[in-house]
């Protein structure tokens, strides 16, 4: 990235995902150099765009579950070798990787902190998925979660605070959403100059649903705005150029 910021320079790109097959995202389908390959791919039309584009994986490494497990946390954690492959297909392709947290029970923080040693990495970023945010006697799957601004804010400072001590460049940190009620005091997240922090809207649907909710979800600056387009769960995909046409046009594209 050449040592500029991140957002708005770039419009990243990326295919969500985790290990093991392509059940949670298209990003764990096949081997990852193959997986880096396909996000090449999927980023390549977003170049007639008017910012540079910079591909990224945003490999899902807390999975929530079902069944609380040992911890008792509704989530499960992939190991350091699990991810390390993904960190070294994706800087053999000078691209970014995500680490996406679906915490069950667990706080964000905490979860977050797992992973301190790949996110002291210039190119390693963070987004946190409120859907699987369970409070106490909540099960993921059995409805949809929530964080409050409060659990968003202590992520983003600790992250902010590795950026700056580690001197790093600007990282990335989506928050997704597709209900206000998933954030319910979104207005009192805070904005971090060492983050680029993006709300990223990441609802399936017929186009004017994903058009509604884009609308309504949208962040306005220093916020930016990002949104997920479903391979087969979306009606009538948008294409790129189509996508490119959203007011205002997105600046993190992921594919699930």
């Amino acid at each position: 990235m050449g040592g500029r910021t991140l957002l708005p320079h770039y419009r990243i790109v990326a295919h969500y995902g985790s290990v093991g097959g392509g059940a949670l995202g298209v990003l764990g389908e096949g081997t990852p150099e193959q997986a880096a390959r396909r996000v090449l791919a999927a980023a390549a039309p977003f170049g007639a765009g008017d910012r540079p584009v910079q591909p990224a994986m945003e490999l899902i490494t807390t999975v929530a579950a079902a069944a609380p497990g040992a911890d008792g946390l509704y989530s499960s954690t992939l190991s350091d070798d699990a991810i390390t492959p993904y960190l070294t297909a994706a800087r053999a392709h000078r691209m970014l990787l995500i680490l996406d947290l679906q915490p069950g029970r667990a706080r964000f923080l905490d979860q977050a902190k797992r992973y301190e040693r790949f996110l002291r990495e210039p190119d390693v970023g963070l987004a946190l998925d409120p859907e699987w945010k369970m409070g106490p006697g909540q099960v993921p799957g059995q409805r949809i979660g929530s964080s409050d601004a409060a659990g968003i804010n202590e992520v983003s400072d600790w992250l902010a605070g590795i950026v700056r001590h580690d001197r790093l460049p600007q990282k990335l940190f989506a928050v997704h959403q597709f209900t206000q009620s998933m954030l319910p005091d979104r207005a009192n997240i805070v904005a971090r100059p060492e983050l680029a922090t993006i709300f990223h809207i990441d609802g399936f649907g017929a186009r004017p649903d994903k058009l509604e909710k884009y609308a309504l979800l949208r962040a306005a600056p220093p916020f930016f705005t990002g949104v997920k387009l479903f391979l087969t769960q979306d009606s009538n995909i948008f294409s790129p150029a189509e996508t490119l046409t959203f007011t205002p046009p997105p600046d993190l594209i992921t594919y699930q």
